[in-house]
């Protein structure tokens, strides 16, 4: 028999369930998933940028989550959360909504521990990522123009099938897995200065929170679109209400409401959190495949635009961010290739 929950009170505008538990990660979590994501994923490697340390008169480094299997760091916390399944979903199998990377991380960990996977995504969805879940055995279901319209139909499928809803940041061992990144960079860099993290659902900044502010002296900075500012005001603000503005081309970035579990991280540890225009983050994309052959998606160009904005303030230090991943849709790569 199909175990089925009913949705419990939830702190924000997204659907949690009794199996959800909304306490923040630590970095001890962090630790703890470390040999969970060793076993299963290769080490992503860091590289110095030699073009924006010229640029920038600092020493960058890149982090590249996007040499990892999905071209993508969500991949991190799917094998950390599958991995820990209860027996009871492993049958039924997962369910999760996304514009293609966290749909990408649940597909792969589903076909690693042989448990199924549906994926909900908006009509537009980036179709190289649908089709690379596609062949990560994933069941995909198109619904709504936008991820939140997508999310809120896998939440009701959810509720009536008896699936197991994987959130896409109210996930403590979700966010463990993706904080082993920073713990990499910890080793690897660890007189850093300034880190820079993309910021959509929030999970990525909050495990760089959990590890490279927590173990460095470095100033963990958050960097999100202008154009979706949802994280950025329940960050300043202290309120977990949808944002009315969604209009980002950063399928990354796009959602319009913020998480309780990341907000919480994010609020107390952040040091700063910055807005930054799309038009610079598509420069950000251009500038990087021409000056250092590196592929990566809007969301992951953040890093690029802000350094860029604080030239000054940076020369001299070491800074880094991730290069979170790679999965740019064909007809984006064609509209870069021709500006």
């Amino acid at each position: 028999m199909v175990a089925r929950y009913e949705p419990v009170e939830s702190p924000d505008e997204t659907t949690v369930f009794p199996y959800h538990d909304l306490t923040p990660p630590t970095t001890a979590d962090i630790y703890s998933a470390k040999p969970i994501v060793e076993r299963y994923l290769p080490r992503t490697p860091l590289v110095r940028c030699e073009w924006l340390s010229a640029e920038l008169d600092a020493d960058v480094y890149l982090k590249r989550e996007d040499t990892l299997p999905t071209g993508a760091f969500k991949v991190r916390g799917g094998v950390t959360l599958v991995s820990r399944l209860d027996e009871e979903f492993r049958d039924q199998g997962l369910i999760a909504a996304s514009t293609g990377n966290h749909g990408q991380s649940v597909a792969y960990a589903g076909r690693e521990f042989d448990v199924p996977v549906v994926i909900c995504v908006p009509e537009d969805a980036n179709p190289g990522k649908v089709r690379a879940m596609e062949r990560l055995e994933a069941q995909i279901e198109h619904h709504g123009e936008t991820f939140d319209d997508a999310r809120e139909h896998a939440e009701k499928l959810a509720t009536e099938e008896g699936y197991r809803y994987v959130h896409s940041a109210n996930e403590p061992t979700l966010v463990a897995g993706v904080g082993t990144a920073g713990l990499e960079v910890v080793e690897d860099l660890p007189d850093v200065d300034v880190f820079f993290s993309p910021v959509g659902g929030g999970s990525s900044a909050s495990g760089y929170c959990l590890t490279v502010g927590e173990l460095t002296d470095a100033d963990v900075i958050g960097v999100q679109s202008a154009s979706a500012p949802a994280m950025h005001r329940a960050w300043s603000e202290g309120t977990l209400a949808a944002h009315e503005k969604m209009e980002t081309t950063a399928e990354g970035l796009a959602t319009s409401v913020p998480f309780a579990v990341t907000t919480e991280i994010l609020r107390e540890r952040l040091d700063e959190f910055v807005l930054v225009e799309d038009s610079a983050l598509w420069d950000g994309v251009e500038r990087m495949l021409a000056e250092d052959h590196v592929l990566m998606e809007a969301a992951c160009a953040t890093g690029v635009a802000a350094a860029l904005e604080r030239k000054e303030e940076l020369a001299g230090k070491t800074v880094a961010f991730p290069v979170s991943g790679r999965n740019l849709a064909l007809d984006k790569l064609q509209s870069v290739l021709r500006s």
